[in-house]
């Protein structure tokens, strides 16, 4: 079942005297996250409070959010630390992308073969793109480049199904 929040980033502190919150960008880009209209805050009851982004702009990689209701640094730096969520419909994604939250959890299977590797336990941004961290049966873990020489197809209800070079599982059997 698809998550209706994922986490957005995490408030690193205060930005000035106006109460706007330098923020770390868990999105693939901090623009994503500049340009949102709202976030929200989980709540100690599990529920999530929405909070209006009355400003986003992007600076040395962090994005300062201005919030409704925020208007002095000390409103700013009692976010500090909390991480930020938001909602699924309002993450643009581009046609032939996914979510990361999506893929995780996600069964790895053989294209050919039809053989389980494991399942993708985490993605990493690398300099060329991304890797897939793959928890093996065997309890054992393996890298895989999230290239189209080995990714094949992506199925978000089904799995990810590559075409490994050989060799590439076989401690892993």
């Amino acid at each position: 079942m698809k998550k209706e929040f994922l986490e957005g980033g995490r408030v690193c502190n205060a930005h000035g005297i106006r109460g706007l919150l330098k923020a770390e960008a868990w999105c693939d880009s901090p623009k994503v996250l500049a340009a949102q209209k709202r976030i929200f805050f989980a709540e100690k009851d599990g529920s999530m409070k929405e909070c209006k982004v009355t400003r986003g702009s992007v600076a040395q990689g962090f994005v300062l959010l201005g919030l409704e209701g925020l208007e002095t640094r000390e409103d700013a730096i009692a976010l500090k630390n909390k991480v930020f969520y938001l909602k699924r419909e309002d993450i643009p994604v581009p046609e032939g992308a996914y979510l990361i939250a999506d893929l995780i959890g996600l069964p790895v299977i053989d294209i050919d073969s039809g053989r389980r590797y494991g399942t993708v336990e985490d993605i990493t941004e690398v300099p060329r793109g991304q890797m897939y961290t793959i928890r093996t049966p065997a309890g054992g873990e393996v890298l895989l480049p999230a290239v189209k020489e080995f990714v094949k197809e992506i199925r978000p209800d089904d799995g990810i199904f590559i075409r490994p070079i050989p060799g590439f599982f076989e401690d892993e059997a």
